[in-house]
């Protein structure tokens, strides 16, 4: 089923990237693509025609995250969804801004913030994921209008690859391997 203008004008921030706080809301469904997989060591047998497989370990979770950015409107930015001149530039720096540290007055460097990605219920139900930025690629389209004061091309795509983190108590199947009651119980 597809859905109506309505309802995409209606759910329009339903589908983001958070970072710093701050909510980079798309105004074109961005191209998504989600993988995980498994690490196996084989395992060989005297006898035996293949060797065993034996289960490693789980790899990252990845997630590739295209962001198409069309300009909708002058500089005024204040519907959100919308994106002008001004608020193209602020999304830029605040992607990139995800791939390096900062200072900190009291412990000098500190890692870039974790990210927060929702698109509707495609990455996961309810809240938001939480993902490190591990790049970013900018493509300023040329074949579209630009604004002659920024040289800015009305239409962006920013390429980014996140692992997915978690809080190590809120694990996938945690319940599973501490027992019913979750952890901090202290019994199983």
């Amino acid at each position: 089923m597809k859905a109506t203008v309505n309802q995409v004008l209606a759910d329009i921030t339903n589908c983001y990237i958070e970072i710093k706080g701050q909510k980079i809301v798309m105004n074109i469904l961005p191209d998504i693509s989600d993988s995980k997989s498994a690490s196996y060591a084989d395992e060989a047998a005297i006898g035996r025609t293949m060797p065993f497989k034996t289960y490693q370990h789980s790899e990252n979770r990845s997630i590739s995250w295209t962001a198409h950015f069309i300009i909708q409107k002058d500089n005024n930015d204040s519907q959100v969804g919308v994106v002008s001149v001004a608020k193209m530039f602020e999304y830029m720096r605040i992607i990139e801004s995800a791939v390096y540290p900062y200072s900190s007055n009291d412990t000098g460097y500190k890692p870039p913030d974790i990210c927060r990605l929702k698109c509707g219920g495609l990455l996961q139900r309810g809240a938001p994921i939480s993902a490190v930025m591990k790049s970013y690629s900018v493509k300023f389209d040329t074949s579209v209008p630009w604004d002659f004061d920024t040289m800015m091309p009305y239409k962006m795509d920013i390429d980014m690859q996140f692992d997915v983190v978690y809080n190590q108590t809120a694990l996938p199947g945690a319940d599973l391997i501490l027992g019913t009651l979750g952890p901090g119980t202290g019994t199983l």
